[in-house]
């Protein structure tokens, strides 16, 4: 598609501070408070947008918690003589590609962040000339 996209714009029901929900692990609720504040900050976030950002505060929870247990047992397992993948090696691999895909999503990266759909409206005045 060519052109520009368009921007969004300041929702008037945006969710401006949100605690974690209780049942998320404490690794997913650290990331939930990290991050809440950047999305609110950008006014953005809506009731519809919470499932997205649930997932994604799980995901990185998982790769911490698989992180944590790759560092303990090794990445690599003696299973009676016969070494074998460590299994935390796929669920973290499975849930950092998750967490990338929804980070994008809701504007966590850096190349998320630089694209025009969520730039400041002062950021436009270089691109009309």
């Amino acid at each position: 598609m060519r052109g520009t996209k368009p921007h969004l714009k300041e929702d008037p029901e945006a969710i401006t501070d949100l605690g974690p929900p209780a049942w998320l692990s404490d690794e997913a609720a650290d990331e939930w408070n990290r991050v809440m504040p950047i999305l609110a900050e950008r006014k953005i976030l809506t009731v519809a947008d919470l499932g997205s950002l649930e997932n994604y505060c799980i995901a990185t929870g998982m790769v911490r918690e698989a992180e944590t247990h790759i560092q303990v047992y090794g990445a690599v397992l003696d299973v009676d003589g016969v070494f074998k993948r460590n299994p935390s090696v796929g669920i973290q691999s499975d849930a950092m590609t998750r967490a990338r895909l929804l980070a994008a999503e809701l504007g966590l990266t850096p190349v998320s962040r630089s694209r025009p759909t969520i730039r400041d409206d002062d950021d436009d005045d270089s691109l009309v000339d």
